[in-house]
């Protein structure tokens, strides 16, 4: 049986903001409910702006100064013992130790992480040696399909889907329990994503949670790389339950709409706008939007 490695339970996040009428609170997450297996794949979807790299944030312990978080969000090791990430003043402390040894991240623009003047080699193996880790970069770059030569390129020499894989490879540097990939598939031809994508279901087979955030449901769903499948909306899930069922049969009209919206299904305009998550009302839900579509003439 697989077991736990990421927990959220009434996670709850708070981000202060200034906006033009002056102090405010971004209501990045609420009563968030998540849970990541170790070699299986949970994928949480939503549009833009939703609060999904924000709950990547939190579980990296790379939350802006300031914020509030409540509930919680735990990663639970194989023996069961859970540490906290975000609770209490040490929560980012906790996350930060945790980072890159036990929970790999895969960066949405893998290009700024990476210093241009020093070859792919020269870093991984740095990461490999800070880490601890007992990997070879050239093994290492192997499990992405990247070929040797890539050790002793620049950054700016490897292609999009190349620099992907590569970031892939340096977050699997230190052997992580967790891997936690945002957006990994974003700006990628069809064939690249599929390659990137697959990559990330073998990290899941050989026994890592991997927690998958993206906004393209039509690639995750003509991947079949998720196992389960978060549905978020205005910082709360509003779905989740086994990726066949939520990519084919959802439950929830927000769910419903996102995937009307993709192309296999007629690129249907979704209906309204999305919220801003600054000072949302806690009752806020998308029903809301819906009725506020219908009033502006939006006809389904």
């Amino acid at each position: 049986m697989n077991s736990i490695a990421i927990r959220a339970e009434g996670h709850t996040v708070r981000i202060p903001s200034r906006t033009r009428r002056g102090a405010a609170w971004v209501h990045a997450a609420t009563d968030v409910a998540f849970s990541a297996y170790r070699g299986r794949v949970h994928a949480l979807v939503g549009e833009s702006g939703c609060g999904k790299t924000t709950f990547a944030s939190a579980i990296l312990g790379m939350l802006p100064a300031g914020t509030v978080a409540g509930g919680r969000l735990d990663y639970v090791d194989a023996s069961g013992t859970r540490t906290p990430l975000t609770a209490g003043r040490d929560g980012a402390a906790r996350a930060a130790k945790l980072r890159g040894r036990v929970i790999g991240y895969v960066p949405q623009s893998p290009a700024t992480y990476l210093t241009p003047v020093r070859t792919v080699g020269s870093q991984l193996g740095e990461t490999v040696r800070e880490l601890g880790g007992a990997r070879n970069p050239q093994d290492l770059l192997a499990q992405v399909n990247l070929e040797a030569q890539a050790l002793d390129a620049f950054p700016h020499e490897l292609s999009g889907g190349m620099l992907q894989r590569a970031a892939i490879a340096f977050a699997l540097a230190g052997g992580p329990d967790v891997l936690l990939a945002d957006e990994p598939v974003s700006g990628l031809d069809p064939d690249l994503a599929q390659l990137t994508l697959g990559l990330l279901r073998r990290v899941a087979d050989a026994g890592a949670a991997v927690v998958l955030i993206t906004h393209d449901l039509q690639r995750l769903a003509d991947s079949g790389t998720a196992d389960e499948v978060s549905v978020m909306y205005a910082g709360r899930i509003v779905e989740s339950g086994p990726a066949s069922e939520v990519l084919e049969l959802p439950s929830h009209p927000y769910s419903r709409d996102l995937l009307a919206a993709l192309p296999a299904n007629g690129l249907q305009a979704m209906p309204g706008t999305s919220p801003e998550l600054t000072d949302l009302p806690p009752e806020y839900s998308y029903a809301e939007r819906l009725a506020a579509a219908a009033e502006a003439g939006y006809a389904r």
